[in-house]
């Protein structure tokens, strides 16, 4: 009996010891087969899968191309500053060499975040907060300067690394600031600096590489890079002395009339490039927030207003152009004139004068412009109205238009046949004054306003930016009578103080009502456009 149980023992364990080896065999070869299948069959796909994994892809920004003045001096440029970032699940305690024994010490996490709070004059506690947890990425400190970026990575702190990012800097402050734009959290927001961020911001590059399980890049690993192509350049016609200037004499005159805003633009009449473009305030494109919100963008082109009588050189010309005026015409101007039933006065009671057109001209009286203006027809005064580009947007390369209105003649009421000739009726931005002026002014010839000169690459190559062709609207003999009658403006008409000793000038002088909130008048536009030299303007 002892004997049989014995042998049923054995031959258990006989069984199970098969049944074990049977199983470690069929284990060894699913894993061989699998070893297999891995290095001899699927190499290529199992290696990439690891190289996928360790793989970093870092952008490369672009530089920012830098916006110039005419005379190509920096306007807004970029600099370099660091974001400094850290990997949280690396930072620790590590060890740095002792310069003065040459041995290797271990340097505390909370001594080194001390030193670098420091060098970044942030609070101690809140970077080790931020220093602290599971995060791979995490930035500790932004748009820290190069020396502070230098010695925050010799403090060696593991898991601490830069990143370069764009800063924008306007060495000049404000001048200019409305025309340059600015830029914001998510990029440009206006000016030049939005209108041609696709020319001034060129395009990123990548730089590709492979890290290891400390997250240290592996030097003889993977590394690509994707060079990123840089901004071009953006000069403006804008000359920034005269921009200060201007910007200087506007706020004085500003403020000792005690209005709520005002602008001297100034403009190269033979090639339409805008030298100025000054407001009484303007916005600092470092600080916008500061600004009020009007003074945020060109007045020259967002304030659209009633001329008044700086309108009246339009209809003059029209009719000089038509043959329907002789600067030396005369006429009987009374102080009060009626036609159809409406009645246009002139800005203070006077006798009735016998006058010569230039003399109605120079003395800006209303009821002698409408005398002439009555020789045209409504039609072909309007047309040549809308030939000044009164009536049009005026786009010069800001991503904003001015505009001005100005009905059809059919649109017209009872008044408005009238007032139209001397600058009521429609509006006019300060460039769509101007604008006029430029075309009489330059022999006839109308040339679209600019702000923008060209694009510049990094090699130097300019391309010009690109305007309307230039059309004529006055004959020769037109602008050069009416350049006369601007100069009576100046030597015995309603400008005598904008005379300047050693040069002729001509000029043209507007006031009108402007229109208040509720409907009414709430005081006075004022302006004067100034031509000079009148021997080559």
């Amino acid at each position: 009996m002892g004997a049989a149980s014995a042998a049923r023992s054995t031959t258990m364990m006989s069984q199970r010891m098969r049944i074990a080896l049977a199983f470690m065999a069929v284990v060894l070869l699913v894993m061989g087969l699998r070893l297999f299948h891995v290095q001899g069959l699927d190499t290529s796909g199992h290696a990439q899968a690891a190289v996928s994994e360790r793989l970093r892809s870092v952008p490369v920004p672009a530089e920012r191309g830098d916006i110039l003045d005419t005379q190509g001096r920096v306007m807004a440029t970029s600099v370099d500053r660091y974001d400094l970032v850290v990997d949280q699940r690396l930072v620790d305690d590590f060890r740095e060499r002792d310069e003065d024994t040459g041995l290797m010490t271990t340097v505390s996490i909370e001594s080194a975040i001390d030193e670098l709070a420091e060098i970044v004059d942030e609070d101690p506690e809140a970077l080790a907060e931020d220093m602290t947890g599971d995060s791979h990425y995490t930035v500790v400190a932004a748009s820290v300067t190069p020396e502070e970026e230098e010695r925050a990575l010799e403090v060696g702190i593991p898991g601490l690394y830069s990143e370069q990012v764009p800063q924008r800097s306007y060495p000049s402050g404000p001048v200019a600031g409305s025309i340059l734009g600015f830029m914001g959290s998510d990029g440009p927001l206006e000016g030049v600096e939005s209108v041609h961020d696709d020319v001034l911001a060129g395009q990123d590059g990548e730089r590709m590489y492979e890290i290891g399980a400390s997250g240290v890049r592996i030097p003889t690993a993977t590394y690509e890079e994707i060079p990123a192509e840089h901004g071009q350049d953006v000069q403006l016609t804008i000359d920034q002395d005269l921009q200060w200037f201007a910007q200087e004499a506007i706020a004085q005159k500003t403020n000792q009339y005690n209005a709520q805003w005002g602008n001297a633009t100034v403009v190269d009449l033979q090639s339409g490039e805008i030298l100025a473009m000054a407001d009484s305030e303007t916005v600092d494109p470092s600080d916008p927030g500061e600004a009020d919100e009007l003074f945020r963008r060109p007045l020259a082109l967002t304030q659209d207003f009633e001329p008044g009588s700086s309108g009246k050189a339009v209809t003059f010309a029209a009719a000089l152009e038509e043959g329907a005026l002789s600067p030396t015409d005369e006429f009987t101007v009374p102080d009060e004139y009626t036609v159809d039933g409406e009645t246009i006065q002139d800005a203070r009671p006077h006798e009735d004068y016998e006058m010569t057109a230039a003399g109605i001209f120079a003395r800006s009286y209303n009821t002698g412009t409408v005398m002439i203006g009555n020789e045209l027809d409504e039609q072909t005064r309007y047309e040549y109205m809308r030939d000044v580009g009164l009536g049009e947007p005026i786009d010069i390369g800001l991503g904003i238009e001015g505009e001005s209105i100005l009905r059809a003649p059919d649109e017209w009421d009872r008044r408005q046949p009238l007032s139209t000739q001397f600058g009521q009726g429609y509006t006019s931005t300060v460039l769509h004054t101007v604008q006029q002026y430029q075309a009489l002014a330059n022999d006839g010839v109308h040339v679209p306003l600019s702000v923008v000169d060209s694009y510049v690459d990094s090699e130097g190559n300019v391309a010009p930016y690109e305007t309307e062709e230039p059309d004529r609207i006055f004959s020769s003999e037109t602008s050069e009578e009416m350049m006369r009658m601007l100069e009576g403006v100046v030597e015995y008409g309603s400008a005598p103080e904008a005379a300047i000793e050693g040069y002729r000038v001509g000029g043209k002088t507007g006031s009108a009502e402007a229109a208040g909130e509720a409907g009414g008048f709430d005081g006075y536009t004022m302006s004067f456009v100034g031509v000079a030299p009148l021997d080559d303007p």
